[in-house]
């Protein structure tokens, strides 16, 4: 029988948000973790997303955001999100942690505190 699982204390989130282009995925970056609302984001460039739009189907590349941030923040990134993202409907998508490597984990909590 294994133990139960320990609960982070602090809820880690991975946000998942596409870009059309370079310009705009490292403006979003770039502000995110400068204003503390993500410790880190991982641009991957070259995906190609295939989705239905105004019922067309279309076909784009465009660049991955992995955003890594916590439950507390997600509310002011999604807000920062929305108002940089030159879309008119970004994808923005959290998915809670449920584990993972500590130190990192108490890394990311720390890079995102709100100082008082």
């Amino acid at each position: 029988m294994e133990p139960p699982r320990r609960a982070l204390a602090v809820s880690v989130l991975l946000c998942l948000c596409t870009c059309p282009d370079e310009a705009s995925a490292r403006a979003i970056a770039d502000a995110l973790v400068e204003e503390r609302l993500a410790a880190c984001v991982s641009e991957l460039p070259g995906i190609r997303s295939t989705y239905r739009w105004e019922g067309q189907l279309t076909h784009d590349r465009e660049i991955q955001l992995l955003i890594k941030t916590t439950d507390a923040r997600l509310e002011a990134l999604t807000s920062r999100v929305v108002a940089l993202h030159p879309y008119e409907l970004p994808e923005l998508l959290a998915v809670e942690a449920n584990g993972g490597l500590a130190p990192y984990l108490a890394w990311v909590a720390e890079q995102t505190r709100i100082d008082d």
